[in-house]
C-alpha cells in the first residue's frame, strides 16, 4: 500500500484545510485508515481514525471541528479540519492498516498544517 497525503497549508485561527490521502497497490487488503500529527519537539499523536465500516473516532482536542471520511470508490481519505487552532499546526501524516503487526502499518509522507493567530 502506498499513500500520498496532500491539502496542507498555512491558514488563520478559526479557518478551515481540508487533507486529502491517496492510497494505491493493495487496496483492498486496508482494515483502516487515520490521521495522526507531530508538532515541533513533540511525538507522533493518533488524531482520527476510520474502519473499513464507516466507524470513526476522534483524539479529543479535534472533536467537533475535525471530519474524518473515505471514498472507498476513489482510495482516498479526507480529514475536514474546521475552527483551526494554532495548537493544531503539526506534520499531518496518514496511515493504513491492513493488519496487526508493525509490518501491516503503511504511512504517508506528511504535510504541514500551520495556524496562525
Amino acid at each position: 500500500v502506498q499513500l500520498q497525503a496532500s491539502g496542507g497549508g498555512l491558514v488563520q485561527a478559526g479557518g478551515s484545510l481540508r487533507l486529502s490521502c491517496a492510497a494505491s497497490g493493495s487496496t483492498v487488503s486496508i482494515l483502516g485508515m487515520g490521521w495522526y500529527r507531530q508538532a515541533p519537539g513533540k511525538q507522533r499523536e493518533w488524531v482520527a481514525e476510520i474502519s473499513r465500516g464507516g466507524n470513526t473516532n476522534y483524539e479529543d482536542s479535534v472533536k467537533g471541528r475535525f471530519t474524518i471520511s473515505r471514498d472507498t470508490a476513489k482510495n482516498i481519505m479526507y480529514l475536514q479540519m474546521n475552527n483551526l487552532k494554532p495548537e493544531d499546526t503539526a506534520v499531518y501524516y496518514c496511515k493504513a492498516s491492513t493488519g496487526l503487526a508493525a509490518t501491516d502499518q503503511y504511512w504517508g509522507q506528511g504535510t504541514q498544517v500551520t495556524v496562525s493567530s
